[in-house]
């Protein structure tokens, strides 16, 4: 059936053929992505250069069901060889280590293929303007999984400041300790703790990069507001290792507003304690990644109200982004399926020839990803120059 024929039969479009760069035996956030992929129905998982070793990329490949002659060991060779196949792969997402993000993407954007790249989008600023370019003349679809702006109660928050309930913002306060890195792990040989701690193949930034950046983005997604200049203190408390595990920054917004971001992964005690809140001249917001069903609005001078998803105070832009009813805990995975679903929208909806549902365009894009190395650029220069201001502004 046509995708025409299908549209005037009232049915979904065939489900998207997804490939893969990155996630084969060992990998964590390769596994997550194929999960999230999954849980709507609108992918399925056909081809993968899982592995550049040729023996865990076959063995890879057959625990996932991967025909042996769609199975890869060169992202380049799969590019091209899926690029020709009548029934070939729309997109690709890539689970590398950041070093390989940029190339990778470029290979695929050039053979006409929609990509969707894990966070940071790439190592340095001049490769991801780069990509800015590179997208924009591809015409191609190229999504950033910055998962949890994909969570009911985060876009809750985001209409919430975008009404106007919060009044003019002040206030951005955004926070991500975790206590994995605590100790010298990477010496043990423990593969996520190794590359995320090696310049050259995470880039400038260690925590920074890796929970930094989402702690950034998240309080940029919610508030609204644009990044002008930062002002940072970065440490490497573990002894020999060469990024940094805790960063403290100081935030300027163009509106005037002001914010503070600190993430660590030297903080015994937090796990994935991911925080953002938001204050207004009227009221203001409260987000906790772990208690991810929750919201807490404080207008001033008002008792705080909790606001929970499915409940009867949550809006339309939560109600769009959830799965189960109300009291059943919505979190991670589904925060990662929100973006997979929203960009299967945009996709079909090029397919179909007609716009895409305006809910489904909150995607984090090339461009924020673009934003998110001109921050971890900034913030490197601003604590290489003890705390200096740093203009943290891009033009796109």
């Amino acid at each position: 059936m046509t995708i025409e024929a299908s549209r005037a039969q009232g049915a979904t479009p065939r489900r998207i053929r997804l490939g893969m760069v990155g996630g084969g035996q060992g990998a964590f956030i390769g596994g997550v992505h194929r999960m999230a992929a999954r849980l709507d129905d609108r992918y399925e998982f056909v081809a993968g250069a899982l592995s550049s070793q040729p023996d865990r990329a076959r063995a890879s490949a057959a625990e996932l069901h991967v025909a042996p002659d769609r199975s890869y060991t060169d992202y380049r060779e799969m590019a091209q060889r899926e690029a020709e196949r009548e029934d070939g792969i729309d997109a690709v997402a890539i689970v590398t280590p950041n070093h390989l993000h940029a190339p990778i993407a470029r290979a695929f954007l050039d053979a006409g293929i929609d990509v969707i790249c894990d966070k940071p989008v790439t190592t340095t600023l001049a490769e991801a303007m780069d990509l800015v370019q590179r997208v924009k003349r591809s015409g191609r679809l190229f999504a950033l999984t910055h998962n949890y702006s994909g969570y009911p109660m985060v876009r809750q928050a985001r209409e919430m400041v975008q009404a106007g309930e919060l009044g003019e913002i002040r206030l951005v306060h955004a926070e991500y300790p975790q206590d994995w890195l605590s100790t010298g792990l990477e010496a043990t040989g423990q593969k996520q703790a190794a590359w995320r701690v090696d310049p050259a193949q995470a880039g400038a930034g260690g925590s920074l990069g890796d929970i930094g950046t989402h702690a950034e983005h998240l309080g940029r997604f919610i508030s609204g507001l644009t990044l002008k200049a930062v002002s940072a203190d970065l440490q490497s408390f573990v002894e020999g290792r060469r990024l940094d595990d805790n960063a403290h920054v100081m935030l300027r917004y163009t509106s005037g507003a002001r914010g503070m971001l600190w993430c660590s992964q030297v903080a015994p005690g937090n796990e994935n304690a991911l925080r953002v809140r938001v204050y207004g001249s009227k009221a203001g917001l409260d987000f906790c990644q772990e208690q991810p069903n929750h919201l807490w609005f404080t207008p001033l001078g008002q008792t705080p109200r909790l606001i929970t998803r499915g409940g009867s105070a949550a809006g339309a832009a939560a109600q769009y982004a959830s799965r189960i009813p109300s009291g059943h805990p919505e979190g991670y995975l589904e925060g990662f399926a929100q973006l997979y679903r929203d960009v299967a929208e945009q996709i079909h909806a090029r397919w179909e020839g007609r716009a895409p549902d305006p809910r489904a365009c909150l995607v984090p894009s090339v461009e924020d990803g673009a934003r998110g190395m001109k921050f971890i650029e900034a913030v490197v220069e601003s604590s290489r120059a003890d705390g200096r201001w740093v203009d943290a502004q891009l033009a796109l």
